[in-house]
This record gives structure tokens, C-alpha cells and sequence, in this order.
């Protein structure tokens, strides 16, 4: 589980991050909607060691990790898919999923899981294949798979539909919603695709001006008029 306590955040002398709480449970997709601007990527970047955080608290699984280096957090259990995915374009689709591999100790250092095909199996037809030969949908599933190798706690999502074919959009749903219901990791997920968001969301968080400023239930979301809140 992740936990955040009134994290704060500057560049410079603007405030991006004000008063910034939250959690994300094991065994659901926590969802984070807002217009371009308002901070999510920043949020993320600090929850990943990224960016440091200026004051408030961030815990995993009930260890304060706010000091800790990206590294130490990847190591600890977290893994993130940036927006724009950021694949090694020259290493091939087996080397991209072997760098996610690199928090791991020994045979499980060198071992691709197998379930990691079952999921996204054009990976599998594309082993050999340069990553950026790739198109932007086999690259996001790439990245996504990445992250998913070393088997994490928790598992942080920027966008993952950004620019995405709308078949590839319905294969990530498929394996964040079986992600969800095999109960043993945390989800937090950034999205400005309504659709996607609302279909996948245990509980949903919208954030404006660098603020979580309305939260509930993910099946309350239309009632909510969540829509018409985040719309552009």
C-alpha cells in the first residue's frame, strides 16, 4: 500500500504540489484525473524518488521511503511507466525486459516470467525486434511489460493511452483489470481518457492546481459528473 501525507513540491519559486494526500491499496486501481498542468506527472516523479519532495511524508507498505533514491524504490517494490514510455530504442524487445530486471538478485535477474507473454503476446512474436522499430502501442506494451518484470508492490502509470490505437487501449484495460483482481499489487494510475479511467478505477482522485480536490469511489464516478470536471 501506498501512503501519501501532505507532500508539497516547488520549482523554483512556484508551488506545484500543495498539501498533496493520498492511498493506493493493494488489489486496486487508484485513478488520478486533471487537465495538463495541474501537477500529476509532477506527483509521480516525487513518488518515484524523481524529484525530491520539499515536505510531507511517502510510505510503502508502512516504511517511509520520502529520502530514498529511485533506485531504493524500485528495489523496494515500485515501479513506473513514464509518459512516453522511454524504451532503449537500439536493445531489442528481450533486452528491454531484461533492464526491468535489474532491481532482481540472482536466477530471477536473468528470467523473464512467462506470464509476461500470456499478457502481451505480440512481445513474445517481437523478442528479436529492435524497440524502436516498434509501433507506439507495441513500444507502450513494451514499457508497461517492462515494469512489470520484476514483479512490484505497486505499480505507477502516466498516461498509458496517450496517442494509442484504440485495440491497444482495450489489451492494456485487459491486463490492468487482471493485474487488479490477482490482489497482490497497488495500481495508480494517471489518465486523462475518461472512458479508460472509469472502466478500471477502484477509486478515483482529481487533482487542479497542484491539489487533490475530489475523490470517491470509481463506480460513483458518473454520478460524480467526474466527466464534466476533468473535461478540456
Amino acid at each position: 500500500m501506498l501512503e501519501v501525507t501532505s507532500i508539497q513540491q516547488f520549482y523554483g519559486g512556484s508551488q506545484i504540489l500543495r498539501e498533496v494526500s493520498l492511498t493506493a491499496p493493494t488489489s486496486a486501481c487508484s485513478v488520478i484525473l486533471g487537465r495538463n498542468g495541474v501537477g500529476k506527472t509532477t506527483l509521480l516523479k516525487c513518488l518515484m524518488g524523481v524529484l525530491p519532495i520539499k515536505s510531507g511524508q511517502i510510505k510503502l507498505d508502512g516504511k517511509d521511503i520520502s529520502k530514498l533514491k529511485p533506485y531504493q524504490r524500485a528495489a523496494m517494490g515500485m515501479a513506473y511507466v513514464p509518459q512516453g514510455r522511454e524504451i532503449f530504442s537500439r536493445l531489442t524487445v528481450e533486452e528491454n525486459l531484461l533492464m526491468g530486471l535489474a532491481v532482481s538478485k540472482g536466477k530471477a535477474s536473468r528470467n523473464i516470467p512467462s506470464n509476461i507473454y500470456e499478457m502481451f503476446p505480440v512481445l513474445k512474436e517481437m523478442l528479436h525486434r529492435r524497440g524502436g522499430d516498434l509501433s507506439g502501442g507495441q513500444q507502450q506494451q513494451l514499457a508497461i511489460a517492462r515494469a512489470l518484470v520484476s514483479k512490484p508492490k505497486l505499480l505507477i502509470l502516466d498516461e498509458p493511452t496517450e496517442g494509442i490505437q484504440p485495440s491497444i487501449i482495450k489489451d492494456i484495460e485487459r491486463v490492468i483489470r487482471t493485474l487488479t483482481a490477482q490482489g497482490d499489487m497497488a495500481i495508480l494510475l494517471v489518465e486523462q481518457y475518461y472512458d479508460f479511467a472509469e472502466a478500471l478505477a477502484t477509486q478515483y482522485m482529481v487533482m487542479s492546481r497542484g491539489q487533490i480536490v475530489k475523490s470517491g469511489e470509481g463506480a460513483q464516478m458518473e454520478a460524480d459528473n467526474i466527466r464534466n470536471f476533468v473535461a478540456l
